[in-house]
C-alpha cells in the first residue's frame, strides 16, 4: 500500500489560493500509529484562512489540509494495543506533542508549546489515508455517521470554551458574537448549560447562519445594534457571559460593552489585528477575560457521549456532504456564509 498514491488537497505555499488537488504517496506509519482510511473530513474556518493566505499561524508547507475527521483503521503499528483494523474512530488534532512536558503530564497537551496539529503542522485528512498516533483516537459506535463524527472537533472547541473555560450557569444571559460554526456550537453549549437567554449576534450578511442559530439553541438573533438590545433588556446591566467567536478587535470591544460588571468574556476567535482601544472597561467592570484554545481527552469523551446520545443534534449545521473534487465550491460557499459546515468524503 505504501508505494501507491492518492489524491489529496494540498496547501503548498503561503500565497493566497495556493491550494490544489495533488497525487501524493500513502503515508508510512510508525510503531505507535495507525493508518486511518478517512470516512469524512469537515471544513474548518482555519482551512479557509490557509486557502486565503490570511492565517496567523505557522504552516509546514506543503501540507495536506483537514483536521476534523473520522474513519476506519486500515492498518496499525506493532506497538498499537488499544485498537485493531476495522475499528471506527474519530481523531483529536494534536498530531505532535512533547509527552514529557509539564503541560502534557498535566493533561493539557493542547497547550504544549511543541504541539503541532493536523492540516498545518503535519499532513491532515483531506485525502484517503492519514497517519494518526494511537493516543489521538476515540472509538465511535456504528450509530454515528462519519460525517457527524467529523464534527466532534468543533464541538470540543465550543465545549472547552463554554463549559470548561466559561462559567455559564442556569438562568444566565449569554451573548455569542459570530455565527460561524464555533459560535453556533457555543450557543448550543450555553443552552445545554441552562442559559436563560442565548443571544447570537452577527452581520446582515449572516442572515442564513442566524436562521440556523434559532434552530440550534439561540433565543434571540441580532444583525445590528447589539449594545442597544442588551442595555434595553433584562435589568439593563448587560449579559453574564459573552463568547467572542469572531476574533476581530471590534467584536472584543462589543463584548466589553455588553458584559455586566463582574461578568465574563471568553475569547475563542482568532484575529491577529492589534486591539486599538482602551481595556479600561475590563478593569472598571471587574471582568474576567478568558482565552480558550483547542481541547483535550476528557472534553472529547464528553462530546462524543453527547453526540451518541442525541443530546447534541448536529443536523442543523451540516449544510453539505460531498466528495473531495467539490472542495472549492464548499470553501467558497462556507466563506460566503451560505453553508455553515461542509463535509468532504474522500
Amino acid at each position: 500500500m505504501s508505494s501507491s498514491t492518492m489524491p489529496a488537497l494540498v496547501n503548498y505555499a503561503p500565497e493566497p489560493f495556493s491550494v490544489e488537488l495533488r497525487e501524493v504517496k500513502v503515508p508510512e506509519i510508525g510503531e505507535h500509529d495507525v493508518l486511518l482510511r478517512v470516512g469524512a473530513v469537515s471544513i474548518c474556518g482555519s482551512d479557509l484562512h490557509q486557502w486565503r493566505g490570511s492565517h496567523s499561524w505557522q504552516v509546514n508547507y506543503p501540507c495536506i489540509l483537514g483536521h476534523e475527521f473520522a474513519g476506519t483503521i486500515a492498518a496499525r503499528g506493532s506497538g498499537v494495543r488499544g485498537f485493531r483494523e476495522g475499528d471506527r474512530v474519530v481523531s483529536e488534532t494534536a498530531a505532535v506533542i512533547d509527552e514529557s512536558s509539564p503541560l502534557s503530564r498535566a493533561g493539557l497537551y493542547n497547550l504544549d508549546p511543541a504541539r503541532r496539529g493536523f492540516g498545518y503542522g503535519v499532513d491532515g485528512a483531506m485525502t484517503q489515508y492519514v497517519r494518526v498516533p494511537e493516543r489521538c483516537l476515540h472509538r465511535i459506535p456504528d450509530s454515528v455517521s462519519f460525517h457527524k463524527a467529523a464534527l466532534t472537533e468543533p464541538c470540543a472547541v465550543a465545549y472547552n470554551a463554554v463549559c470548561v473555560n466559561g462559567r455559564v450557569r442556569p438562568g444566565d444571559r449569554v451573548l455569542v458574537i459570530g455565527p460561524g460554526p464555533i459560535g453556533l456550537l457555543s450557543a448550543k453549549m450555553a443552552q445545554l448549560s441552562g442559559a436563560g437567554e442565548v443571544i447570537v449576534a452577527g452581520l446582515p450578511a449572516d442572515r442564513h447562519r442566524l436562521q440556523v442559530a434559532r434552530q440550534f439553541g439561540a433565543t434571540t438573533t441580532l444583525d445590528a445594534n447589539i449594545g442597544e438590545y442588551v442595555s434595553q433588556t433584562g435589568d439593563g446591566l448587560g449579559v453574564d457571559v459573552a463568547v467572542d467567536a469572531a476574533g476581530h478587535s471590534s467584536t472584543l470591544k462589543i463584548a466589553l460593552e455588553c458584559v455586566r460588571p463582574a461578568g465574563q468574556i471568553v475569547k475563542v476567535g482568532w484575529g491577529p489585528q492589534p486591539v486599538q482601544f482602551s481595556l479600561d472597561p475590563l478593569v472598571q467592570k471587574n471582568l474576567t477575560l478568558a482565552g480558550s484554545f483547542s481541547h483535550n481527552w476528557p472534553v472529547w469523551e464528553r462530546v462524543i457521549t453527547m453526540i451518541v446520545s442525541g443530546q447534541l443534534n448536529l443536523d442543523p449545521i451540516v449544510s453539505r456532504v460531498c466528495e473531495l473534487p467539490q472542495w472549492q465550491e464548499c470553501f467558497e460557499k462556507m466563506e460566503a456564509g451560505e453553508y455553515v459546515k461542509a463535509v468532504l468524503t474522500p
